[in-house]
């Protein structure tokens, strides 16, 4: 019944809660990139449309888990600058989400994810910068975010650019995707973009979440971060390779 409902095979069903696991088991260990590995895999399986909904529900509930667990370490003075232009970023995005074809939208998300795993792969060294960067950090951070689900990336560089701890890292991307979360979540509504379809998903993925969140939480400290990360940019350069082939020939 729950397979007819979301015309899902028993193939599809597995595939969609093995990635959710890894996702949420990644950001348990980090604070993000949920999004950057669930929707570009899960795209090959669901219409952008559907699932960037979909996560966006999903990744907040785990989102205000780890953002209450770590608020203490928040650093509002790099955080709140943020905000104005994520939701600018927020705005155009759900507009493309509704309005344009849906094969451009896959070809856009694996060019974008083909380019973070390349930009993550190479070895650079991080380096400081102002909060003036918050202009392009927001706007792109909210636009990408709400169109892919994925817009992490931005505001990790532009977090790292401030050279925050490990912990204050954690805490902070954790409360900024409490916000920027909340405020996709309500355009989503908004656009029409949920549907029982949407919430049947949503419960059927919520108990893989948590145990991946909780994996993820007792990995942090017991896992080379480092070579995690290469391993996930090498999947996640594989999958935008696949999306552009998709949006061509599918």
């Amino acid at each position: 019944m729950l397979l007819e409902t979301l015309q899902l095979t028993s193939l599809e069903l597995v595939l969609s809660l093995f990635i959710i696991f890894l996702a949420y088991t990644v950001k348990g260990m980090s604070g993000f990139g949920s999004g950057l590995i669930a929707i570009p895999l899960l795209a090959f399986i669901f219409p952008l449309s559907f699932i960037v909904p979909v996560l966006g529900l999903l990744s907040y509930s785990g989102t205000i888990m780890q953002s209450v667990h770590l608020r203490k370490q928040v650093v509002w003075r790099d955080m709140l600058p943020l905000i104005p232009f994520s939701m600018l970023g927020i705005t155009i995005a759900i507009w493309l989400l509704v309005n344009i074809d849906a094969k451009v939208l896959v070809a856009c998300l694996g060019v974008f994810v083909l380019a973070y795993s390349i930009y993550s792969l190479l070895p650079l060294s991080d380096f400081k910068g102002g909060r003036s960067w918050v202009l392009l950090a927001g706007s792109f951070g909210g636009m990408v975010g709400a169109l892919f689900g994925t817009g992490g990336p931005f505001y990790v560089v532009y977090l790292k650019m401030r050279q925050l701890n490990k912990g204050q890292f954690r805490a902070t991307i954790a409360m900024i995707f409490l916000v920027d979360g909340g405020v996709r979540i309500g355009g989503y509504a908004v656009a029409g973009l949920y549907n029982e379809k949407v919430l049947w998903m949503l419960l059927m993925l919520f108990p893989v979440l948590l145990l991946g969140m909780y994996i993820g939480h007792h990995l942090h400290i017991k896992v080379e971060q480092k070579r995690f990360n290469q391993v996930i940019s090498v999947m996640l350069f594989i999958s935008g390779l696949m999306l552009i082939y998709k949006s061509m020939f599918a």
